[in-house]
C-alpha cells in the first residue's frame, strides 16, 4: 500500500570503532510524500478555529490588520472547511460559532464586529477556541486553533508551564494550537509553550503588516498536512541504551523511546534526533542498534499505516575508515540541535540575570559551530553568526526583542517549522 510518508534512518557514524563505549547519534526523518497542493487540491478538510486578543493594546492599526488578515484567511477556505471566530478580552465572545463555510459574508461581517479593549483572558479564549473546534472534530479533518496575541495573560490562568498542560491536553485530542506573537507587548513563554506540547507552529510578528503573509503561511501548511497522530516508538537493541533527544519532548524508559507528533505536511522533513549510548562491540559483521516504528493516520488513504526500519552499524579498528563514514548532512543537524540546547541554556542565564555567563556560553557556541564546521567542511556561518548576534544583545532595551527572536528560532530549530 502507498504511503504519504516516507521514513529514513541514519546514523552521524555507521562505521564505529570496536570494542569501545561511545556516543551516536541517530537522525530518524519523516518526510511528507508529493507535490505540495494547491487550494482546489487540498488533501483534507480543514476544522479551524481563530482565536483573536481584542484587548485594548490592540486598538488602532492593529486590529485593523488583524480584520485583513483574517479575511484573507477566509478567502481561501473551502465549502467543505469549519471555520469558528472567537475573540477575547477580560471575557470571551464567540462572533461565528463552528460552521461550514459556505456563507463567506456572515464570517466578514462577524470579523468586522472585533473591536479592541479590556484585559486579556488568553487561556479562557483558547479553551473556548477547542471547544468550538470539538463541535466537528475528525480524525479525517485538519484540526487546529490558530491564536493571535500581543500581550499578556492577566485573567485566568497565566504561566508557561499551566499554558504547556493545556497545549498537552488538546495535543492528545488531535488539536494542533499555532501562537502568533504580534509586536513586543506578549509573552513568548506563554505562546511557546502551547505551541509546542500541542505540536502546532509559532510565530513572532514584530511588524503588524507582516501579519498576512504570516497567516498565509499557516494556511499553506494546513493545506499540506498528510499524516496526523504519528507516534515515532525507537527501541534500542544489544544493550544501545538512548541518553536523550535533542530539540523536541520525549518520553524515555530503559531502553525505548516514544515521540509524539500532531501531523506531518507534503515535501517537509520532521526528524527526530536521538542521542545513542553505545557499548563495546565486536568487529565481525553488522550490528543491530535499534529499531524504529513509526504509525500514523494517512489522510490520503484514510487508514492508519505503519513503517518500520532497523538500524545497523558496521564495528572496525580502523580509525580512518570509521571518519571515512560519517555522513555530514547527519551531523550537520547534530551540530545544529547542539548549539541549540546551549543558546536556550543563554536564555535561562539571562533570565537569572547571569547576563556575563549567558554572553560566555552564546560565543562559546560559535566558536564550537565554526570549529565543527571546519572539521566537517560545512557552511554553518549563518549559525555561527546568529550566536555571536545574540551575545550582543543581552542588556538595554534590545534585550525584549532578542529574547522573542531568539525564542522563535529556537523553536523552528526544534520543530522544523517551515516559516
Amino acid at each position: 500500500m502507498l504511503s504519504s510518508v516516507m521514513l529514513e534512518v541514519a546514523l552521524a557514524t555507521p562505521v564505529m570503532l570496536a570494542n569501545q563505549t561511545q556516543t551516536a547519534y541517530l537522525k530518524v526523518s519523516l518526510t511528507g510524500a508529493g507535490a505540495p497542493p494547491s487550494p482546489e487540491k487540498i488533501i483534507a478538510p480543514l476544522n479551524l478555529a481563530l482565536v483573536i486578543d481584542k484587548s485594548g493594546s490592540m486598538r488602532g492599526q492593529k486590529i485593523q490588520y488583524a480584520k485583513a488578515a483574517l479575511k484573507q484567511i477566509v478567502n481561501g477556505l473551502q465549502p467543505a472547511d469549519v471555520l469558528a471566530l472567537i475573540n477575547y478580552d477580560h471575557h470571551v465572545e464567540v462572533l461565528f460559532p463552528a460552521t461550514p463555510v459556505i456563507d463567506k459574508t456572515a464570517i466578514y461581517s462577524a470579523i468586522q464586529r472585533l473591536t479592541a479593549g479590556g484585559n486579556s483572558a488568553l487561556y479562557s479564549g483558547v479553551e473556548r477556541g477547542a471547544k468550538e473546534v470539538r463541535n466537528f472534530l475528525s480524525q479525517d479533518r485538519v484540526n487546529r486553533i490558530i491564536l493571535l496575541s500581543d500581550g499578556l495573560a492577566n485573567i485566568g490562568p497565566d504561566t508557561p508551564a499551566e499554558l504547556g498542560q493545556l497545549g498537552t491536553e488538546l495535543g492528545r485530542e488531535r488539536i494542533a494550537v499555532t501562537t502568533i506573537g504580534l509586536g513586543l507587548g506578549y509573552h513568548e513563554d506563554l505562546l511557546t509553550q502551547l505551541a509546542s506540547h500541542s505540536d502546532g507552529n509559532h510565530a513572532f510578528v514584530e511588524k503588524i503588516d507582516e501579519l498576512t503573509t504570516i497567516f498565509n503561511h499557516e494556511l499553506n501548511d494546513l493545506w499540506s498536512v498528510v499524516a496526523q497522530t504519528v507516534t515515532v516508538n525507537i527501541v534500542g537493541v544489544n544493550n544501545v541504551k538512548p541518553l536523550r533527544v535533542l530539540g523536541r519532548a520525549a518520553t524515555i524508559e530503559h531502553d525505548a523511546v516514544i515521540i509524539s507528533l500532531n501531523q506531518l505536511y507534503r515535501e517537509q522533513e520532521k526528524y527526530i534526533l536521538l542521542e545513542l549510548q553505545i557499548p563495546a562491540t565486536p568487529i565481525p559483521a553488522r550490528h543491530l542498534l535499534a529499531t524504529v516504528e513509526v504509525s500514523y493516520y494517512d489522510l490520503t488513504t484514510h487508514r492508519q499505516q505503519t513503517l518500520q526500519a532497523p538500524v545497523e552499524a558496521t564495528f572496525t579498528a580502523s580509525e580512518s575508515d570509521s571518519k571515512e563514514s560519517i555522513q555530514v548532512n547527519v551531523m550537520a543537524t547534530v551540530i545544529e540541535q547542539l548549539a541549540l540546547t546551549k543558546n536556550q541554556l543563554a536564555v535561562k542565564l539571562r533570565d537569572q540575570g547571569q547576563v556575563e555567563e549567558a554572553r560566555e556560553v552564546l560565543l562559546e557556541t560559535a566558536a564550537f559551530v565554526k570549529e565543527q564546521a571546519a572539521k566537517y567542511d560545512l557552511n554553518l556561518e549563518q549559525l555561527t553568526d546568529l550566536n555571536v548576534a545574540d551575545a550582543q544583545y543581552l542588556e538595554g532595551p534590545h534585550w525584549n526583542r532578542q529574547r522573542k527572536a531568539m525564542r522563535q528560532v529556537q523553536y523552528k530549530t526544534g520543530k522544523q517549522q517551515k516559516y
